[in-house]
């Protein structure tokens, strides 16, 4: 958030938002020592503000002086949602559709180069990962970021990944912008992505864009994770038609035209 090229009248909002995004992307709570190494900024700076934050509810301090996300940003994670009717239609369209019954289904949103799961119906099948509302991972290894990239003008693409490309969740991640970009067009060639182990070892997704309007941007992108051994090349494009399909009654759902 603090490099963002804007010009704004309130930096400690936007240091404040910055704190909580590198505490939020953190696999556990952050000492003050952690924290300033990870966002450049003074201790005596960041006292204050988590404090402030803390006080809000927007931190929370723990015993041995570690900074964790407080309780009060899940109000509004809860409102973001009630606010959101594609999570609404995404459960009604696994409850009437018998695509997947078994498998995980999720649903997530770009957020710049990343992607936010919005939902997600966990499978009977284990995956070895566990995928939770809230998750943000680097959209260039997921099936559903793959999906809404390539959905996107090249040059919008081009400038997400100019400032710094993510580090690879797995050996199998995509190494750089070209690779991606050719990526991308085969995911607009088949009308659906494939993530091959790019966001953990031994499982593929497929996934597809939802849209709600005729502009051609995607609101959301859905994907079904299988364990890769269960995959061939026939079946992992049957896997893809039915996902591109069921995107495709989402999409419905929210207004769009047919594609």
């Amino acid at each position: 958030m603090e490099s963002e090229s804007f010009k704004s009248t309130a930096p400690a909002v936007v240091r404040a938002v910055h704190i909580l995004d590198v505490i939020a992307a953190a696999p556990e709570p952050m000492s003050l020592a952690e924290l300033a190494r990870a966002t450049g900024y003074p201790k005596s700076t960041l006292h204050g503000l988590c404090d402030t934050l803390a006080h809000l509810r927007l931190l929370k301090r723990l015993p041995g002086g570690a900074m964790a996300m407080g309780s009060y940003v899940m109000g509004w994670a809860h409102a973001f949602l009630s606010q959101t009717d594609i999570t609404e239609e995404f459960h009604g369209l696994l409850t009437a559709a018998p695509d997947f019954a078994e498998e995980t289904v999720t649903l997530s949103v770009l957020d710049g180069c990343d992607v936010i799961y919005l939902a997600c119906r966990n499978g009977n099948r284990p995956l070895g990962v566990a995928f939770r509302m809230g998750m943000r991972l680097p959209a260039a290894y997921t099936a559903t970021g793959k999906a809404m990239l390539s959905a996107l003008p090249t040059g919008e693409v081009e400038a997400l990944f100019s400032a710094q490309w993510p580090a690879p969740l797995t050996r199998a991640g995509v190494r750089g912008l070209p690779q991606l970009l050719d990526e991308l067009g085969q995911v607009r060639e088949r009308g659906y992505s494939i993530d091959n182990g790019q966001m953990c070892d031994g499982m593929t997704c497929f996934g597809a864009s939802v849209f709600e309007v005729a502009d051609g941007r995607p609101v959301a992108g859905l994907a079904v994770s299988f364990l890769s051994a269960s995959i061939d090349a026939e079946t992992g494009r049957r896997i893809g038609e039915r996902i591109r399909g069921l995107a495709g009654e989402l999409s419905r759902r929210m207004g769009a035209p047919a594609r």
